[in-house]
């Protein structure tokens, strides 16, 4: 009894998503904008220390020799001069001087549609015409949607392979664990069996195994085109190292650009050596980067729980407002029924209907209203419910609204299972 008053008189503890009335979703955006914005001072600080000392001594340089030329020169037109140096940069920018191949030709012309669709976009060649620039505009939105499928649909394919892969790894590991004990009788050999099936019904690899994966597969590629790199284009190999990932993470500085020059060795070997890389680098990073983007999620949701936030879940029922997870018409039922109360509804299933139905599939009308005796409201909105949840593809659901997670963060949820803690 005194145990029972002293927790009741005990003031409680309340985190901050619990006085700001957030759910978890918004709590988990809020924190990754902070650690953001956090992450980007720390870079500008790092790259300001790094970088700023070396852009005052290459000034500094440029000036000295321009003081020096003008010195030895002294009828030099200093006007005229600055003004050729001015157009003598664009013409370069743009391909006109120096060893450099046609920027407009079909190669060329195919590298830069390659550049805007994959989103890198160096900007060693960009359109200068008004007509050029106003097809960019639709030609560049309808090819990088269709590149960020490709992306998708590539993600799904590898998370897909490799799961199999480490499934049968994990199957065998299994395998080799059960069968090394010969003293167990064929019923409990069977159980076991029976129990391992069940157990790899409902395993999934784990996140990390994935992630260390496609990091090797990514650093493989890299190497590999650097090798190639290195030598055709006069680079150093940590120059090539370091043109692979801006270009790969569709980054694009476009301070090193390949198949520049003139004349290369083997040029059509080259160019397809070339797009091939990008093509697989590019695939692998994206990859790599959802992946990664699950563990940081990860990391975000322990810092919540350090943090004592407790956050308001879901709520089951509508709240008369539309959106994309409850239908318009069972919103506006539910709306002008205002007896009926905000609760979740749980279904005991009968012993003759257990048989013939799962706990995901959808229930028969006759036996949820005998065992919830429900509006006729809430038992549309639970069905409609458990549809959705049957589904199981995590992503568009059949009345056109979203159900959970869509896009790449949908298909890792679905193939590793592991998108929260």
């Amino acid at each position: 009894m005194v145990s029972l008053r002293a927790a009741m008189t005990r003031p409680t503890q309340h985190g901050c998503c619990t006085l700001l009335h957030l759910r978890e979703d918004n709590a988990r955006f809020i924190l990754l904008f902070v650690v953001l914005l956090l992450y980007m001072f720390a870079g500008a600080f790092l790259f300001m220390s790094l970088e700023q000392e070396n852009e005052q001594k290459e000034k500094q340089d440029f000036q000295n020799y321009l003081e020096e030329f003008y010195s030895r020169n002294p009828d030099v037109n200093k006007t005229e001069l600055e003004g050729l140096l001015k157009r003598y940069g664009a013409a370069e920018t743009a391909g006109y001087v120096g060893n450099k191949r046609p920027r407009w030709d079909f190669s060329g012309s195919f590298y830069f549609v390659g550049t805007v669709i994959s989103t890198i976009g160096f900007g060693m060649t960009t359109p200068r015409t008004v007509p050029g620039k106003i097809v960019l505009i639709f030609y560049g939105f309808f090819g990088c949607a269709s590149a960020i499928l490709f992306f998708n649909l590539f993600l799904e394919r590898i998370i897909t392979f490799l799961a199999y892969i480490l499934r049968a790894v994990h199957e065998r590991e299994m395998r080799r664990k059960s069968g090394g004990n010969g003293s167990r009788d064929s019923r409990d050999r069977r159980s076991s069996q029976t129990s391992d099936d069940d157990h790899l019904d409902t395993w999934k690899p784990s996140v990390y195994w994935v992630m260390l994966i496609l990091l090797l597969g990514a650093i493989i590629v890299a190497c590999c085109a650097s090798a190639m790199y290195h030598p055709v284009e006069n680079w150093t190999y940590f120059d090539a190292i370091y043109f692979c990932f801006v270009t790969f993470a569709t980054i694009g500085f476009g301070d090193l650009v390949v198949s520049q020059k003139s004349d290369y060795d083997y040029v059509q070997l080259y160019r397809i050596g070339n797009f091939i890389f990008i093509v697989i680098g590019c695939c692998c990073i994206y990859s790599l980067f959802n992946v990664t983007s699950i563990v940081i999620k990860q990391f975000l949701n322990w810092l919540i729980q350090k943090m004592n936030c407790r956050c308001r879940r879901r709520p089951k029922k509508s709240t008369g407002r539309r959106n994309a997870i409850t239908p318009g018409h069972l919103q506006r039922h539910s709306k002008s029924n205002g007896s009926t109360k905000a609760h979740s509804v749980t279904v005991e299933p009968d012993s003759d209907s257990e048989g013939r139905r799962n706990s995901d599939e959808m229930i028969s009308m006759r036996d949820f209203l005998n065992a919830n005796k429900i509006s006729l409201a809430m038992m549309q909105k639970q069905l409609w419910e458990t549809s959705q949840r049957g589904g199981g593809g995590g992503g568009v659901s059949n009345g056109g609204g979203f159900q959970g997670p869509v896009g790449p963060l949908a298909i890792l949820d679905r193939k590793l299972g592991q998108e929260e803690v």
